[in-house]
């Protein structure tokens, strides 16, 4: 497998590579790029760790030659979240990185599965979507909307909350990716209960961990090591998949399969084609399921806005 990590020099990037190297099935090729001159380095760093794994780093301009023959693009690029900002207000940089660095993958590895960790993920991913079709290129069941990071954190909160081991906590969590979009089906944990009053304030807590994060370092960043962990589990469940391991499932924001909106975060079989189906996400308390309508005009305008971008 090769996997390309795109904003590879920055703090999710650099995380995540490292995970990676780690971590990849022996053989593959880790291809790294960002454009700060630093990244070739990076990858000289990582390849002193003592695995399976070749590392290569690429800077500048042009991605186009840590994208050749990529099964797998995970994009990081952009900028981080600081305190007083929300993920809208990302979205005048980062729309249009991840534009230029979609204009390649279509055009470079069109086949590659590609999860976009970029914020706003609510908005990020349809423009993704609409370059690929611009491009001729769009497949739906091979983009991805990295949510991840909403899915360990809520495994970690309610094992603290509950005193549980956190490897038996396994839930979904559905919606998009910022704020109220997000939607923890807390009512699915099985083996513990909650209170009306728990499961309002571990969804809110849910909701604003990522504030919680970057006003805990206090303008020196974002979530970025936990971001790292969630992308490489995405990331590793991606060439599980590939590789034809059966019943891989993950929750992520695609296209399609949703009555609720045209992009939405549920859980997905993963496989050689990406997404083989978008699984249903069970049954949802009558607190869920009010959650969920409500937050169907804002993940809506989300949308919208990536797609009027690339218009």
């Amino acid at each position: 497998m090769k996997v390309a990590v795109l904003g590879a020099a920055g703090g999710i990037g650099q995380a995540l590579a490292l995970l990676l190297k780690t971590q990849l099935p022996a053989g593959s090729q880790l291809s790294l790029y960002d454009i700060a001159p630093v990244t070739p380095g990076v990858a000289v760093d990582l390849s002193h760790i003592p695995t399976a794994v070749e590392v290569t780093g690429f800077g500048g301009e042009d991605p186009t030659p840590a994208l050749e023959g990529a099964d797998v693009v995970l994009i990081s690029a952009g900028v981080a979240r600081k305190p007083g900002m929300d993920r809208s207000d990302l979205f005048n940089i980062n729309a249009g990185i991840v534009r230029n660095l979609i204009e390649k993958v279509a055009v470079t590895c069109p086949k590659a599965l590609v999860g976009i960790i970029t914020n706003p993920v609510n908005t990020t991913v349809a423009i993704a979507a609409e370059v690929l079709k611009k491009a001729g290129v769009y497949d739906k069941s091979r983009l991805f909307g990295v949510t991840t990071l909403d899915v360990i954190r809520s495994e970690t909160f309610i094992a603290e909350l509950k005193g549980v081991n956190v490897a038996d906590v396994k839930l979904n969590v559905i919606g998009g990716h910022s704020g109220v979009t997000i939607l923890p089906l807390l009512s699915q944990v099985e083996g513990v209960s909650f209170t009306d009053e728990e499961v309002a304030s571990l969804t809110t807590r849910i909701q604003n961990a990522g504030t919680e994060v970057v006003e805990a370092k206090a303008g020196g960043g974002s979530a970025t090591l936990s971001m790292g962990q969630a992308a490489c589990r995405f990331g590793l469940s991606l060439v599980r998949g590939l590789q034809g391991e059966a019943n891989v499932v993950e929750c992520a924001y695609v296209d399609g399969g949703s009555e609720h909106a045209q992009f939405f975060a549920q859980p997905v079989l993963l496989g050689k084609n990406g997404v083989e189906q978008v699984l249903a996400y069970g049954e949802v308390s009558a607190f869920e399921a009010n959650a969920r309508d409500e937050m169907l005009a804002t993940l809506q305008g989300d949308i919208n806005i990536g797609v009027e971008f690339v218009k």
